[in-house]
């Protein structure tokens, strides 16, 4: 039996309606980022000025994520929508990334490359002053009197306390490994609280279409009824 012209015109004008939402859908969200390569650092400045940018970055990429995630929310397809969010954000995120970890990496080289440079100076000096002492002539044998305790080297000094310094930082390691770990759970819960609302969203979407589909029937029902007498 063929369709009822009716029903033929309604599924036509339901196929049009859904492949309208799916093309705003698509056309609404602009495509991604790419994650390009980052410019070496030249200068401890230039470091410090990226990290904070990085900083600033992040919290606007969060900002226009939770903007897109409320637009989604108001589009046919929610999903897709979402997906594409979070595509973005995490493109962007990996981005700021890879310039925080250069910045990093210079700054320590950086300091690594400026305290050799200082104990090899003082080693120098030290070395210096020991073959200094060695060529002055010896003073003649004399009654020994007993002398005061020597007293360190400035190189030695500066030697000490540049091992102090490092052992402070050592000791700091642990702190800032907890901080760390802190950032990651702090970032799983937001994961998790995003996932649970797409899951809301998702089971809102179904119970949306499934009402839609109950209703169709029923209107089919009562046309072909009507259609009978």
């Amino acid at each position: 039996m063929s369709s009822h012209p009716v029903f033929r015109a309604a599924g036509s004008a339901f196929a049009a309606a859904v492949i309208a939402a799916a093309l705003t859908a698509c056309a609404s969200v602009e495509p991604g980022p790419s994650v390009e390569a980052v410019d070496p650092t030249t200068s401890v400045a230039q470091a410090d000025q990226r990290l904070s940018a990085v900083a600033a970055e992040r919290a606007a990429i969060e900002a226009r994520y939770a903007e897109r995630e409320a637009v989604c929310y108001e589009k046919f397809f929610v999903n897709n929508c979402l997906d594409e969010a979070r595509e973005r954000r995490r493109v962007a995120l990996v981005a700021q990334r890879n310039i925080e970890i250069e910045a990093e990496r210079f700054k320590r080289r950086t300091k690594v490359e400026e305290r050799d440079r200082e104990i090899a100076a003082a080693e120098a000096e030290y070395r210096a002053e020991e073959a200094r002492l060695a060529t002055e002539p010896q003073p003649a044998p004399r009654e020994v009197t007993p002398l005061p305790p020597a007293k360190p080297s400035p190189a030695a000094s500066r030697m000490a306390r540049r091992n102090a310094k490092a052992k402070e930082e050592a000791a700091r390691a642990p702190e800032e490994a907890a901080k760390a770990a802190a950032n990651a759970r702090e970032f799983e819960e937001r994961k998790r609280r995003s996932e649970q609302k797409q899951k809301e969203v998702a089971e809102r979407v179904a119970e949306r279409e499934a009402k839609a589909a109950a209703r169709k029937a029923e209107e089919e029902k009562r046309a072909k009824a009507a259609a009978g007498k």
